[in-house]
């Protein structure tokens, strides 16, 4: 194990700004280029930018999982899911996996692989969830 580094973490907060910084001025910039222009809002200044930024993240989520993991999305999303499929019995599963593949298998064909909300993981956690007999 490395040793710990002071000088890193004492860089933490200010990495932490100014991507909040960087965030707030790209999402300010982009904002005001467009959507006075397409929607007939008003210009917003940087914390309005950066308080959109925070609420975004709030509701979408930050970003763990990514695609593949459980679908990635806000975590809140996730946790429902796996509360649903955990819930279900095999035969109640294997019906919601035919039905989703009915209704979205075609990103599969298109190159879109993502296994939610039915992978891998959700078979795991379901088996977890039912004390791991199937």
């Amino acid at each position: 194990m490395r040793p710990f580094n002071r000088k890193k973490l004492f860089l933490i907060p200010f990495a932490v700004a100014a991507f909040v910084a960087a965030a707030g001025f790209v999402v300010m910039g982009l904002w005001n280029a467009l959507l006075p222009v397409i929607f007939h809002v008003a210009t917003i200044t940087f914390w309005q930018a950066v308080g959109i930024f925070v609420l975004c993240k709030i509701l979408f989520g930050f970003g763990k999982g990514g695609p593949g993991r459980f679908g990635g999305g806000a975590p809140w999303m996730r946790r429902r899911w796996e509360e649903r499929i955990k819930n279900m019995s095999p035969e109640e599963r294997e019906k919601f996996k035919q039905k989703w593949e009915e209704k979205c298998g075609h990103w599969r064909r298109h190159g879109h692989h993502h296994d939610f909300p039915f992978g891998n993981e959700w078979d795991k956690k379901a088996t977890e969830g039912a004390g791991g007999t199937e």
